[in-house]
């Protein structure tokens, strides 16, 4: 069953005012703004990924890496020749 969308209420006088005042007191990025949303997924994303490897990497033994290492190759030469 298909959700139902719903229209956004627009905001009124003292909503406004006081995200007004929330963003410039604390200076944290406004959420409601898809842009800064995705931006700010964009960096936890990354940041995530920058770790993932070399944590990876440390556990596997040296035996493990040259063989994911190879499989890798073989996947990367597979789709050049393509």
């Amino acid at each position: 069953m298909r959700k139902r969308s719903r229209k956004q209420e627009p905001e009124d006088i003292n909503q406004i005012a006081f995200r007004i005042v929330r963003d410039s007191t604390t200076g944290e990025p406004d959420l409601s703004d898809e842009d800064a949303r995705k931006a700010l997924a964009r960096a936890l994303g990354r940041l995530g990924g920058l770790k993932g490897g070399p944590a990876r990497a440390a556990k596997l033994s040296k035996a493990q890496r040259s063989e994911s290492a190879s499989n890798a190759a073989q996947v990367r030469w597979a789709k050049s020749e393509k």
